[in-house]
């Protein structure tokens, strides 16, 4: 493992030198073990502790399939799925391991006693399978996160609509959190050359998810002059969905939970905040039993307040239960509520008079398809949006990184050296780099 990241640390990337590599019979990655899925029993989803169930293990690196890419990764970052492996919620993935694996001999692989975690990742081929073309030994990488099988019909219109659609490294093995990882070919994607390597692997999830979600046709298809209400707008999904927005021409409502979460919008540009805390706005009951409608209309006029007495044409949905009463209430009429994850539960509940009488839509989104993550990592290469990295921490500390999100203690995205020895490494391009650095820097240390 000296010998490939030394190679990655030369700046050398001929395929000559990387396909003359030797790769070592294990790695070191983050892993949860399948006889700890009911360590937590008992325990209220906030009380269960990541670094109690993530591990730093030596494991066997695996054959490599057709169609398959073997990455070095030098840098991965920690999204909410981690989390839920985390904590075994909402169900453990060794499931979703157990049922890929009875699919193909190749699939085998990945129902293991323990499971690879993260998806994300950035760094350099070593090797590829049979029948790859495009990607070569020595290219820098960043990938996506969607694994596909595409042999159903129903994926080739959109891959997120196949059958056999998983998130790498949440419902496969081999996933980022790890010196070395396994990704089909058509999760490659060029890595931005004015980014280190733990800020080019933070935007992978959550810029795609962002993408397809409000600008992608197959989401809220965002337009010129729309108001979009955007929750968690300074986190690892919001921070994203913020920027796209502005650059977009639209305006964007940002709802945060602190002064500090407010001025990080300010620095991205928006201008119409709401800070939920300093509100005091309490959607449900003590005993979560029961919602409030005052609080929703409560939150209603300070939009319009906000926006000269307007109500919003999409919200950006994606804390789930705790706010997605509101969230059909506020939207106007016609508007859009496009909603993926649950971070807050996912039984919603809303009052369904709001939704049907004045015709509004309530639209899924889930990740996305290779074309809008390759669209997505476009506006980063180009500088049109910026990584949201506020911290980096070492692969040892992954169990912390993940707390750190599941607590909501940080801002924007949360990094993790995996090979890379140091943060800032892996800049080829400085003079692009030096037009950005304000931007790629504004979330750091926040």
């Amino acid at each position: 493992m000296d010998q490939i990241r030394d190679a990655i640390l030369s700046g050398d990337r001929t395929e000559e030198t990387y396909a003359n590599l030797s790769i070592p019979a294990t790695y070191r990655a983050a892993t949860v073990h399948k006889d700890e899925v009911g360590m937590f029993e008992g325990l209220a989803s906030r009380d269960k502790d990541p670094r109690k169930s993530l591990h730093i293990d030596e494991v066997p690196v695996p054959e490599l399939a057709p169609g398959e890419a073997l990455v070095a990764v030098m840098a991965s970052a920690i999204n909410y799925n981690t989390v839920w492996t985390s904590i075994f919620e909402p169900v453990s993935t060794f499931g979703f391991l157990e049922r890929y694996g009875r699919t193909s001999e190749y699939a085998k692989r990945h129902d293991l006693p323990y499971h690879i975690v993260g998806s994300d990742l950035a760094g350099v081929v070593l090797r590829t399978g049979p029948g790859v073309g495009k990607w070569k030994p020595g290219q820098e990488v960043v990938a996506h996160c969607l694994s596909v099988e595409l042999e159903d019909a129903d994926g080739h219109n959109d891959t997120m609509l196949d059958p056999q659609q998983r998130i790498w490294g949440f419902e496969t093995n081999f996933g980022g959190l790890a010196e070395l990882a396994i990704v089909k070919a058509n999760q490659l994607m060029p890595k931005p050359t004015h980014l280190s390597w733990e800020e080019a692997a933070s935007p992978g999830l959550v810029n795609s998810t962002a993408y397809r979600q409000l600008i992608s046709k197959n989401g809220a298809a965002l337009k010129l002059g729309d108001r979009v209400l955007i929750w968690g707008a300074s986190g690892g999904l919001g921070s994203y969905a913020t920027q796209m927005a502005l650059a977009a021409g639209a305006t964007p409502i940002c709802v945060v939970s602190s002064p500090e979460k407010a001025e990080i919008c300010r620095a991205m540009g928006a201008e119409l905040i709401i800070d939920r805390n300093a509100e005091g706005y309490k959607f449900w009951n003590d005993d979560n039993t029961e919602q409030d409608p005052k609080e929703w209309q409560r939150l209603g006029k300070k939009i319009r307040e906000l926006t000269g007495g307007h109500d919003v044409d999409i919200v950006f949905e994606h804390p789930g239960r705790e706010t997605f009463g509101a969230s059909v209430y506020v939207a106007r009429k016609g508007g859009t509520i496009v909603t993926c994850a649950s971070t807050s539960g996912y039984m919603h509940e809303y009052d369904n008079r709001y939704l049907w009488m004045n015709l509004k839509n309530i639209l899924s989104s889930h990740f996305a398809n290779y074309r809008e993550a390759w669209e997505a990592n476009e506006l980063i290469n180009r500088g049109l949006i910026h990584p949201t990295l506020s911290k980096t921490y070492a692969l040892e500390e992954v169990g912390q990184a993940a707390l750190d999100v599941h607590k909501n203690a940080h801002q924007g995205k949360v990094g993790v050296l995996t090979l890379a020895p140091e943060a800032g490494l892996g800049i080829s391009d400085p003079e692009k780099r030096a037009k950005y650095e304000a931007e790629i820097n504004r979330f750091r240390d926040a």
